[in-house]
């Protein structure tokens, strides 16, 4: 029995220790080996439209517009379209008020989800490249540059960015995590980057070539199909670290919601699309992904085995150093509960729970029949407080000017506060 758990226990061990660091560490290795390198060139302007899917997005649809449409890109190959997803507050109303001809929006009178409202909107695009985002998150001006220069070399069939947090005085216990996150998971883009086979894209800000855009399922995560299309195809899949969207971090019960949704979308989208992911792809999905979703039962498991062996001094050391760390997760999950966010010391431990246990519950919900088609916008994140300031000149309002909207003069008004706005880079 003591060689069983023994074996439990290393088993267990090595799981994890794989996950976060031996896939990384082989990526790697890899790379020295097998690089792509894409032909960038800054004078490559194709048309590009921006896709939004909007549902009840009052407090940010007039400044999203407003910022997008001064981006730092020639007036006419740059077009905005917005789909609202049956949106129940003045989300149309904003939108009708917007006299820029560059932007093209519709109602879907019944609600169908994001997937649907992109499929639609798809369907309307001019631009040869698809620039996806999302309500509330803020995007420089120079950063489409950024992303397009990519798309000069044919090879290339997509581009992604990576999600930053604005500091502000509301932060959460999941914030420290959350930053620690997406740090961690630009790190390992960057080394599949260097491959050409970026997984997944960051859903506020990645772009395609429309010519490669599939039709999305309505209960998976367009940031996790589309590429997954797009590298069967054997189109490189790129993360350009320049490219940054901003946005304010969510609360721990918001973030517990996404990742079941995500994780949910994601293990549905394994089943759905395993006859696409081939080689590298197929490997890296299982190790970046599956194994990690799952990543409560070696923890679970570490645990059962070093209580079993703690007759033994090294397990015994093992089993209460845990008790330890759960112990700082539970503290953590003191500072959430009051809306509060604690030291370090006791968040990431925290934010490490938060994320184990909402991967394996929406895992088990999708494997239950649960479907994630349709779901509610965190209101913790969004409202015109949250934009930064933009860090070049123009008329970033230019969309706005016609506008008798209470909402859009709100937004001007914020663009123009928040120009000390700080954020964590």
């Amino acid at each position: 029995m003591i060689r069983a758990f023994e074996g439990i226990f290393w088993l267990s061990v090595c799981w994890l220790g794989y996950v976060y660091i031996g896939y990384p560490a082989i990526l790697w290795f890899l790379g020295r080996f097998r690089s792509f390198r894409p032909v960038l060139s800054d004078g490559y302007v194709p048309k590009v439209s921006v896709l939004l899917s909007a549902r009840n997005e009052q407090k940010d649809i007039g400044w999203k517009i407003a910022e997008t449409l001064s981006w730092n890109y020639p007036t006419s190959q740059l077009e905005m379209l917005v789909a609202s997803d049956a949106s129940e507050d003045d989300t149309d109303k904003i939108l009708r008020n917007i006299t820029d001809p560059r932007l093209r929006h519709f109602r879907l009178e019944e609600r169908k989800g994001k997937s649907e409202a992109l499929n639609r909107l798809n369907e309307i695009a001019g631009g040869d490249l698809l620039f996806f985002s999302d309500a509330n998150s803020h995007i420089e001006p120079d950063c489409l540059r950024s992303v397009v220069r990519h798309f000069s070399d044919p090879r290339v069939g997509c581009v992604t960015g990576s999600e930053r947090t604005i500091c502000n005085s509301e932060d959460h216990t999941a914030t420290t995590g959350i930053r620690a996150s997406l740090g961690y998971e630009g790190f390992v883009n960057t080394l599949e980057s260097r491959l050409g086979s970026v997984l997944v894209c960051d859903g506020s800000i990645f772009c395609v070539r429309r010519s490669l855009f599939h039709r999305l399922q309505a209960d998976l995560a367009n940031d996790l199909e589309l590429p997954v299309h797009i590298g069967a195809e054997r189109y490189a899949i790129l993360f350009d670290p320049s490219a940054v969207a901003f946005e304010k971090p969510s609360s721990p019960r918001e973030e517990f919601r996404r990742k079941q949704r995500i994780c949910g979308q994601g293990v549905l989208g394994a089943w759905r699309l395993r006859h696409r992911l081939h080689g590298l792809r197929r490997w890296q999905f299982f190790s970046r992904k599956v194994l990690r979703w799952l990543g409560l039962i070696p923890l679970a498991l570490i645990f059962i085995s070093t209580l079993a062996l703690s007759s033994i001094p090294f397990y015994a050391i093992a089993f209460t150093l845990q008790l330890f760390f759960w112990a700082l997760a539970l503290i953590g999950w003191g500072f959430a509960a009051q809306n509060r966010e604690g030291p370090r010391l006791t968040a990431l431990p925290f934010y490490f729970m938060l994320v184990n246990l909402g991967a394996l519950s929406g895992v088990l919900r999708a494997i239950f029949g649960e479907r994630f088609n349709v779901w509610e916008s965190s209101a913790h994140s969004r409202g015109a407080h949250n934009v930064p300031p933009p860090s070049s000149g123009g008329d970033e309002n230019q969309a706005l000017t016609n506008s008798k909207s209470g909402m859009l003069h709100e937004s001007v008004t914020y663009h123009a506060e928040l120009h000390r706005e700080k954020y964590h880079p």
